[in-house]
């Protein structure tokens, strides 16, 4: 079995989001994935609430149950165990870096959230444990060239010398909307979102389930 936490210090960088879409992806595949909510406001969940049909398995956590769990998800016979982590929680968080294989650093291009990514870096080095960017809620290109704030935001993640996943995630409107059903944006009628969820799932897989992430 193999952990994917999802972690990021800023509100609203969409964390969720990429935590739900990762579960779905994977289940569509054929994986057993079990979800472990750890925020306190239990978003991944009700976004699962709504889902019709088969799903992810989920469950409320919190960081000092992570490890029963994950044990238990391994004995169950589980794929995957996605986290999703409480911003600002750092003690949870920091459980859940300590269990992933893999930590995805969900960042916004905007200086709120790289501003705060440089704290949740100083901690997953400190812990020496692998970790991805994932760079969400970007602005598309234009003519194939990048906006200037997705321009500075892979500058400034560069600086911090922080591996990038390749894929970018676009502000669409699909990944919210599809989530109002408890689905993936791979579930809706928008290419684009589709190509982009399985686009980071094939990428996450790749690293979790056939190499070792990068260790800053």
């Amino acid at each position: 079995m193999r952990t994917i936490a999802v972690i990021a210090r800023k509100g609203g960088s969409g964390k969720t989001t990429v935590a739900t879409h990762l579960a779905l992806a994977a289940h569509l595949r054929g994986l057993k994935v079990l979800v472990a909510d750890t925020d306190p406001q239990r978003s991944a969940l009700e976004v699962f609430k709504a889902r019709t049909g088969p799903g992810p398995a989920r469950i409320d956590s919190s960081g000092p149950k992570l490890f029963a769990l994950q044990m238990a998800a391994v004995r169950d016979g589980f794929d995957a165990l996605v986290i999703d982590t409480a911003a600002g929680a750092v003690e949870d968080v920091a459980n859940a870096i300590v269990l992933a294989d893999l930590s995805l650093l969900v960042v916004r291009p905007t200086f709120l959230d790289l501003a705060a990514a440089i704290h949740t870096v100083d901690m997953v080095r400190r812990l020496r444990k692998p970790v991805m960017v994932i760079l969400n809620h970007a602005p598309p290109p234009r003519g194939g060239v990048e906006p200037p704030t997705v321009k500075r935001a892979l500058q400034a993640l560069a600086v911090m010398r922080l591996p990038v996943a390749p894929v970018i995630l676009r502000a669409r409107a699909a990944y919210q909307t599809a989530l109002e059903t408890g689905r993936s944006a791979e579930e809706t009628d928008d290419p684009a979102a589709a190509q982009e969820a399985a686009a980071l799932w094939t990428f996450i897989e790749g690293f979790v389930f056939r190499r070792r992430a990068a260790t800053v």
